[in-house]
């Protein structure tokens, strides 16, 4: 009965070492390739339930969905994104034209070309683009989305 305990077990390492090393020469084998496309090759495309004129070019990962992702963004010029909020963080640099930001009860501030922001998932915002539009480089971990905020109901 030990013996074939020992010859089961010897079996089962066996195969688990073997597998191990398939795995690691197969990741071996893959090759990476340098990723390098010139602007005219980016390809642009209009988000699910994006704000109108607005553009998303995905450099890697999915922004709809969970895991880490990396696109560049298009607002159209004089776009007005009333009060909302995303529901994971995310990490921006303005690329060109700019973007007027107002935290929910907060005062408004512009933000130009070269300008970095990391809205936090959850925080209530305006958002604003400037008369040239705006195009910015997003980073994020989750899926980014824009939830509206709707507006106090007035009583009669």
């Amino acid at each position: 009965m030990k013996r074939i305990f020992l010859f089961i077990c010897l079996i089962l390492i066996g195969s688990i070492v073997l597998g191990a090393t398939n795995a690691l020469a197969q990741k071996k084998k893959m090759k990476k390739e340098p990723i390098m496309w010139a602007a005219e090759d980016i390809k642009w495309e209009t988000p699910k339930d994006a704000p109108p004129g607005m553009m998303v070019a995905s450099l890697w990962g999915d922004m709809s969905k969970k895991g880490p992702y990396g696109a560049l963004v298009k607002f159209p010029a004089g776009a007005k994104i009333p009060l909302h909020y995303h529901s994971n963080d995310a990490k921006v640099i303005v690329i060109s034209g700019s973007m007027t930001i107002a935290p929910e009860g907060g005062a408004e501030k512009t933000y130009g070309q070269g300008s970095y922001l990391t809205p936090l998932g959850g925080s209530k915002h305006t958002t604003s683009i400037g008369d040239a539009g705006c195009t910015a480089f997003q980073e994020g971990s989750g899926p980014f989305d824009t939830k509206m905020v709707e507006p106090p109901k007035e009583k009669k």
